[in-house]
């Protein structure tokens, strides 16, 4: 860091990882993140989720849990809507969260093949 806009560049990166992560938005997107996620792979998918979402500005915050208690469908990513509907997707790879991004969070369409299913709050 050699300036002030430097410093200034460097807030606004942190700003939006962090409205990615705590935002008002139309979704929540919630990757498993226990031990069991971990060891599956869910770090990748985290990161390809929160990269796509900030590149694509995808109306959607992108956060992390505990154990979902599902570990050998592990890595697990719920997504959230305003309404309370929850859907459950299963062994997922980064690849497949973006895609699911694209379907889900930008068009609507769950994709069902991912998922392990839907519940209503």
């Amino acid at each position: 860091m050699k300036s002030l806009a430097d410093l200034q560049k460097l807030r606004e990166q942190a700003k939006k990882r962090l409205d990615l992560r705590e935002g008002e938005a139309e979704y929540r997107v919630v990757v498993g993140m226990a031990t069991c996620g971990i060891a599956a792979g869910a770090r990748p998918v985290l990161n390809a989720l929160v990269e796509e979402a900030a590149n694509k500005n995808y109306n959607c915050v992108v956060t992390q849990t505990g154990c979902i208690g599902m570990c050998t469908l592990e890595p697990i990513v719920e997504v959230f809507d305003k309404n309370g509907s929850k859907t459950t997707y299963v062994l997922m790879t980064p690849e497949k969260a973006v895609e699911m991004l694209e379907s889900h969070i930008k068009n609507g369409v769950v994709l069902e093949k991912y998922t392990v299913g839907t519940e209503k709050a």
